[in-house]
């Protein structure tokens, strides 16, 4: 989308970045970030009303540091520096900063010393809980500054020049732990940067659906990879109200899907929304090729070099299709321009990435500025269904990387029916949006049991529960006992070849969300 960011937020390092753009969008105003390195005229090309500077897990005064270009402090725009962008603001401009007698890593006590700009929302004196994090810490204020919040490790905790409107705090307000941060944040857009909250998924959408219908030309075609998942069935539904007939999604079942995946596309986004789907059936092909296949990298790259074939052949007869709908999102593109450099590849991608360049199609992304919740909210403007919206992530390659060693027609379906059963318990249990996902998992384990009186040898189901707030890190979700002991009496009494269950707690990382 052609939108420009009403706040640009520069990245030096902090793994708290994400989440400063996340609670600013909260506040319904529209961020980007950036990397810290970006040069002073491409940042005016942006056209920011306010900036932010990130945290960051290094020291201003060491050599290799990262710096931005002092010049942008001098652009006459609304300046909040976070924890290290605190600290170099105040360095640029004089003030001195030096390691710290004793680190502060954890909650601390900031008392209000002077309720200007950030603090105009409290008074003199006031006394907020705050989330610290840092080893330095600023022992010179620079020329103009005033402290206007002091901490008992930091005595200029927050700092001002509220004629440049030049804000510093060495605390973290986009954190839980800091439980008025919202407060502080808003009074930084709303009261210092003289903001709008315009930035809303109405304002988005409509957005959208005018930069597709102006790039695409009236005789061109767009086709969509269509997955069934909310990234891809919203940009679909996006790239629909603009386009409608010119607008073709593939959907292809491999024979990797949840239960009745193919039947709910099918009823869902054509029969009630009216979108162009085509259905290609290559059940039979993928399972053949994965036949014998039990390393987990084989079977992604197998799955997707599939893939790529059959999108292909059953999208040659488009005539004029000029570009390919993917429903990357902004988790994705921060990834790519983060001052840390892009993540280890774990595993390969599964999306659709060769496709673009072999087919000689260009990119559509209408999705690549939100974050997941801002895409479901989308999704809702469009009045797309609920339980769609909500559906839990899966993976790409399908139940080929949830059913471990071979896959076969018979493991898939035992993994179908235990599957079915952790989603109806958890759904029952009213756990279910709580969730970032929740599933089963065949493990090629055989373990002795005894049903009724004869002795089983049969396989091991290993349920997985993740709270998250984007997938790129997770916690095991601390289901009750009742609801688990309700989960495995149901898969051991009613999924023949499963004779024991049990309940995966790790994290990610070190672990990963799915198993393969």
């Amino acid at each position: 989308m052609s939108v420009r960011p009403n706040v640009v937020i520069l990245d030096y390092g902090s793994q708290y970045t994400q989440l400063i753009a996340r609670r600013i969008r909260e506040c319904h105003v529209y961020c980007e970030i950036h990397p810290c390195t970006l040069p002073l005229d491409r940042l005016k090309a942006l056209q920011p009303h306010a900036l932010v500077l990130s945290g960051g897990p290094q020291s201003v005064y060491q050599a290799n540091a990262p710096r931005s270009d002092p010049g942008l402090l001098d652009l006459g725009l609304p300046v909040l520096g976070i924890c290290y962008g605190e600290q170099l603001m105040a360095q640029q401009l004089g003030g001195k900063v030096e390691q710290s007698d004793h680190r502060e890593y954890g909650p601390a006590t900031l008392t209000v010393a002077e309720p200007v700009g950030i603090f105009s929302a409290f008074a003199r004196g006031d006394e907020l809980a705050v989330w610290m994090s840092h080893g330095d810490r600023l022992t010179a204020l620079p020329p103009n500054f005033q402290r206007i919040g002091t901490s008992g490790n930091a005595p200029m905790a927050a700092i001002a020049w509220p004629e440049k409107k030049l804000y510093g705090i060495q605390f973290h307000p986009e954190v839980a732990h800091t439980p008025r941060g919202m407060v502080l944040l808003r009074s930084f857009l709303f009261e210092v940067g003289r903001l709008e909250p315009t930035w809303t998924p109405g304002s988005f959408v409509e957005q959208a659906v005018a930069d597709i219908a102006s790039r695409v030309g009236p005789d061109e075609r767009v086709i969509c990879a269509l997955s069934g998942g909310v990234d891809s069935t919203v940009a679909a539904a996006l790239c629909h109200r603009a386009l409608g007939e010119r607008l073709l999604c593939i959907f292809v079942d491999n024979g990797v899907l949840r239960a009745a995946e193919r039947e709910t596309v099918e009823h869902t986004l054509s029969r009630i929304f009216h979108l162009n789907l085509r259905v290609v059936d290559a059940r039979r092909r993928f399972l053949e090729a994965l036949r014998g296949v039990t390393d987990p990298e084989q079977k992604r790259k197998t799955i997707g070099r599939l893939f790529i074939e059959v999108f292909e052949e059953h999208s040659a007869d488009v005539v004029n299709a000029r570009y390919l709908v993917q429903g990357t999102l902004y988790p994705d593109v921060i990834e790519s321009v983060s001052v840390r450099g892009p993540s280890a590849v774990i595993k390969s991608h599964h999306n659709v990435g060769g496709l673009p360049e072999r087919m000689n199609l260009r990119l559509i992304e209408p999705l690549r500025e939100l974050f997941k919740d801002e895409v479901r909210h989308a999704g809702e403007a469009m009045g797309l269904p609920h339980d769609v919206l909500w559906r839990h992530p899966f993976p790409g390659p399908g139940l080929a990387v949830r059913c471990l060693g071979e896959v076969t027609e018979a493991r898939l379906e035992t993994l179908r029916r235990a599957d079915r059963v952790v989603d109806a318990e958890i759904r029952a249990a009213g756990l279910y949006e709580s969730l970032w996902q929740s599933f089963a998992v065949l493990l090629p384990v055989r373990s002795v049991g005894v049903m009724g009186d004869d002795r089983t040898y049969e396989e091991t189901c290993a349920v997985r529960a993740v709270v998250s707030t984007d997938g790129m890190t997770c916690d095991w979700a601390r289901l009750p006992h009742d609801v688990l002991g309700r989960i495995s009496s149901r898969i051991i009494n009613e999924v023949k070849g499963i004779n024991r269950v049990v309940y995966d707690v790790s994290s990610k990382p070190p672990s990963t969300i799915e198993w393969e």
